[in-house]
């Protein structure tokens, strides 16, 4: 049997994951970071992205976070989001609507806090996108 770590995955409005992993991949802004039990500990920034969580057992979810932090201890991952939405639950309509706004504001170069919204938006949009992309293969 594995060895397994406590992981929690909480947004602004709820918590989505609580539960025993035995792997936590995460969008760590300087690249992704796998995450086993009794690893080092550390705290980091999240980039949008999918957190691949491989459960005691070995089934697997994904999960889409905004950004955030992540803290790791030896045997207990956390992971605060203002955002965090479970696979499934994506919505790829609402995802490219975010990302044709963003493109336009972008285009439009309304002032530089307008384009550095715009772009924090569009990073956002395509990594849902991108997920929404890679659980359609999965299934």
């Amino acid at each position: 049997m594995a060895m397994t770590m406590h992981l929690d995955i909480v947004s602004a409005e709820k918590e989505l994951f609580s539960g025993r992993a035995e792997i936590v991949i995460a969008p760590a802004i300087m690249g992704e970071l796998g995450i086993h039990a009794r690893h080092t500990p550390l705290l980091t920034p999240l980039k949008p992205g999918e957190v691949k969580i491989t459960k005691q057992g070995g089934e697997e979810e994904s999960i889409y976070v905004s950004g955030g932090m992540m803290e790791v201890q030896p045997s207990v991952v956390t992971i605060l989001s203002d955002t965090a939405v479970r696979a499934q639950d994506l919505d790829e309509v609402a995802a490219m609507e975010a990302k044709q706004a963003a493109e336009e504001a972008i285009a439009n170069r309304e002032g530089e806090m307008d384009i550095a919204e715009a772009q924090s938006k569009l990073l956002e949009a395509v990594a849902q996108l991108q997920m929404i992309e890679r659980f359609r293969k999965r299934r």
